[in-house]
């Protein structure tokens, strides 16, 4: 579906702004909002970073972006949403990458005891070293 055609699905007004972080985050990754915002520039002259916080709000309730924020780091933002997907964090340089459901059913988890919620997604950050830090922790061992 179109950029315009996902935001008026959500009932969002379609702006450029919205249009450009969008594109953004179609291209891909786990981004820090001033990344979005530096690669939002080069497709608009002149915008805001309080106006890229303010659409990836947006973006986010109307369910179009979700924001993750791994204990000790900034929050950031990917255009995967909505599938229940969880991601694995490197404690060395802490690049994410997405992890799939393994059990294929929203939500994966369910708990024992909600205390009344009524859950409706289960966030689980798995941790440890990539590949090319677990390498180069290799050659200082």
């Amino acid at each position: 579906m179109h950029g315009e055609d996902l935001l008026r699905s959500r009932g969002l007004r379609v702006t450029r702004p919205r249009l450009a972080v969008l594109e953004v985050l179609a291209d891909g990754g786990h981004l820090e909002v001033d990344e979005i915002a530096q690669r939002v520039r080069t497709r608009l002259d002149s915008v805001s970073t309080q106006a890229v916080y303010d659409v990836l709000g947006a973006l986010s309730r109307a369910g179009l972006a979700r924001r993750l924020e791994p204990a000790g780091s900034p929050a950031r933002y990917e255009r995967r949403a909505g599938d229940n997907h969880h991601h694995v964090v490197c404690r060395g340089c802490g690049k994410i990458a997405d992890v799939d459901c393994v059990v294929g059913e929203a939500p994966c988890l369910d708990p024992n005891v909600a205390h009344g919620f009524e859950v409706d997604e289960a966030e689980v950050t798995f941790w440890g070293l990539c590949p090319g830090c677990r390498a180069r922790r290799a050659t200082y061992d």
